[in-house]
């Protein structure tokens, strides 16, 4: 009994972290066992500043996860704002490699880069070519005209939010659980 009350506590305590309920987390936790091969934790692959983790332990995976949590139909227009803000928080951190609060061409470019590395028809510098023009677009929205001779130095969090403006990132950036029976119609 003793293991199962521990087992139910530690539960409790991912709700309290996540948001997720337990059927999620059970979900998760399945699902997390597949992606490490049964093993404790997931290994990193990917390369950057010496702050990242080598290995990502389940409650690891069900935080990031919780960035990814659907929105609850019980939350009010502030509470839908904060969760967006917090996904959108989420993903600048993703681009924002050296986490000095702004994401610069060059980061931009790795990042960019290594999403577009599976696809074997896009070359190196048609990707480089595409983070150019997109952070061309982001500086024209966030300072409007410039001079030729002022610099974007790179993307703030508040441009990051200018930029994500309109866009339904709520439904687009969330996880979705499907219930068993709809598992068994993808068999």
């Amino acid at each position: 009994m003793g293991a199962a009350h521990s087992a139910s506590e530690e539960v409790r305590e991912l709700e309290g972290k996540t948001g997720f309920s337990s059927d999620q987390i059970e979900q998760l936790h399945r699902r997390f066992k597949q992606l490490s091969g049964d093993q404790p934790t997931i290994r990193n692959l990917r390369k950057g500043p010496s702050g990242l983790a080598d290995e990502i332990n389940f409650e690891d995976f069900l935080t990031i996860m919780s960035y990814f949590r659907p929105i609850d139909t019980s939350m009010d227009e502030e509470q839908v704002e904060l969760s967006r803000k917090e996904k959108l928080r989420f993903l600048f951190h993703m681009y924002d490699s050296d986490s000095d609060g702004r994401i610069t061409l060059e980061e931009y470019r790795n990042v960019v880069e290594e999403l577009l590395s599976g696809n074997p028809h896009i070359e190196k510098e048609s990707a480089r070519s595409i983070a150019d023009g997109a952070m061309m677009e982001a500086a024209s929205v966030c300072m409007g005209q410039m001079e030729p001779d002022q610099v974007y130095e790179g993307i703030t969090f508040e441009d990051f939010l200018k930029i994500w403006q309109g866009i339904d990132i709520e439904t687009k950036m969330h996880v979705r659980f499907l219930n068993m029976e709809t598992m068994a119609l993808c068999h």
